[in-house]
């Protein structure tokens, strides 16, 4: 089997927010989305601000930990359609997108990480 059919995934999933929403962005994630994550068995292993690096001033960087792709796919999905997630997102982009751009990657530890 491959590390995505099984074993411990990590995602890694850097936000660029839009100019001068970052503390928008933060704020949505420490007063909802987290409470949200957490209804759904959403693991987070860490997150962090950029300070030199980058697009430093609006970057947010997060590790997901996942125990299969199986498990990802099934509880980001229902994260996704969560109608309360729906509706603070709504909320907390009225007056415009936060983010402008999202990337990701899901990760698998090498047989020497000291993450496993």
């Amino acid at each position: 089997m491959t590390p995505l059919e099984k074993g411990m995934i990590y995602e890694l999933r850097i936000y660029d927010a839009m100019p001068g929403r970052r503390r928008a962005l933060l704020s949505r994630f420490q007063n909802h989305t987290l409470q949200i994550w957490e209804k759904h068995g959403i693991r987070q292993a860490g997150f962090w601000t950029t300070l030199i690096g980058e697009n430093e001033s609006n970057r947010l960087t997060y590790l997901l930990a996942w125990d299969s792709m199986a498990e990802r796919q099934e509880r980001w999905g229902a994260f996704l359609a969560d109608p309360e997630w729906i509706a603070i997102k709504a909320e907390t982009e009225k007056d415009g997108q936060l983010v402008q751009n999202i990337s990701n990657s899901l990760l698998a530890p090498t047989a020497f990480s000291s993450v496993k």
